[in-house]
């Protein structure tokens, strides 16, 4: 007599034999449309620095997730925008070139901002890439009321019909809520420590629009970001806090040197970190430094938490302000700041 099949053991045997994916996602939009939490909130750890300040990611941000079935590989940009500077205009080419080079594209729209003129100008020029599915993603749910947000759910789907094209998925998320959640430990969230708000609804929609692939990175990775990049853009957000309406965008910093204190028993490691801030007038000086030197001491004091936690280590911060006039339409000084 035939034994009856197990569908359950076949279901399972099935989904044990898909095959694994791995690729590239980009998130796009505007400037402070909430891509850099977003990123932070799918990889479970902070990768990129984040500020309510348009423009504060100036480079691509690799973030990288980990899962049974995929290896996804988030590419945070800079926000799209009307240059004023060589420095914008350097940053809107990373954009389009990171476009033409991921496997999906994500883009943001905040839940509690109309569409408007910059919204719609990228979302045209998405519609001109063919090939790569796009994803809509309504980020700062958080911040509205039920029907702000499906008000903002159907003027984006219009908007696609108005220029040709069809989002592959339409999501709502709050990066902010899936962090709050992960840290009061929900119930309602996955077992790796990311939080609700659908961010991990927004990996299961990602993942099989992504190429057949074996990981693309080892299992832990979180970024490929060099580390005294990482350390550099920490320096500046703590740097953004305070002074964000004064000296918005013409904060630039370069870290020089990072070395093992030599004199110190093997359990009781230090890292002399060597950095400095870029202004690019001799007036902002003041502004950054602070009465009797207390704004960097606090700028010293806030980064060097996030560095100990990124590097597992005990660091001494010596930080330096200098003068890069005009840098943002220098060529020469974007170049020595790595731009």
């Amino acid at each position: 007599m035939s034994a009856r099949p197990n569908t359950e053991a076949a279901a399972q045997q099935a989904e044990n034999t898909a095959p694994h994916r791995a690729g590239f996602a980009c998130f796009v939009g505007r400037p402070n449309a909430g891509k850099s939490t977003l990123t932070n909130a799918l990889v479970g750890q902070k990768v990129a620095i984040t500020s309510n300040r348009p423009q504060t990611t100036r480079h691509t941000v690799r973030g990288i997730v980990h899962r049974d079935d995929a290896q996804l590989i988030l590419v945070d940009t800079p926000g799209l925008h009307k240059p004023r500077t060589l420095l914008g205009e350097r940053l809107n080419d990373v954009v389009r070139t990171t476009w033409a080079e991921v496997d999906v594209i994500g883009f943001c729209l905040p839940a509690d901002q109309k569409l408007g003129p910059g919204d719609k100008f990228i979302v045209k020029e998405l519609a001109g890439i063919k090939k790569t599915p796009k994803i809509a993603i309504i980020t700062k749910t958080d911040l509205v009321e039920s029907k702000a947000l499906a008000e903002q759910l159907l003027a984006v789907s219009a908007l696609a019909d108005e220029l040709g094209f069809e989002w592959a998925e339409i999501i709502p998320v709050s990066a902010v809520k899936a962090e709050q959640e992960a840290g009061r430990g929900s119930s309602d969230r996955s077992g790796d420590g990311r939080g609700a708000g659908q961010v991990d609804l927004l990996a299961d929609l990602i993942a099989p629009l992504l190429p057949e692939s074996p990981p693309l990175y080892p299992e832990g990775d979180l970024t490929d970001e060099p580390e005294m990049v990482m350390v550099a853009e920490l320096i500046r957000e703590a740097a953004l806090e305070g002074v964000r309406d004064e000296l918005p965008h013409s904060i630039a910093v370069v870290v020089e040197e990072m070395l093992p204190r030599e004199d110190r028993p093997a359990d009781k490691p230090l890292l002399d970190i060597h950095a400095n801030v870029y202004i690019e007038r001799p007036s902002q000086k003041g502004i950054i430094i602070g009465p009797k030197g207390k704004r960097l001491k606090d700028v010293g004091t806030k980064s060097r938490k996030h560095i100990e936690a990124l590097l597992g280590t005990p660091v001494f911060l010596d930080l330096h302000v200098k003068v890069a006039k005009d840098w943002q339409r220098d060529p020469k000084q974007l170049r020595k700041l790595g731009f």
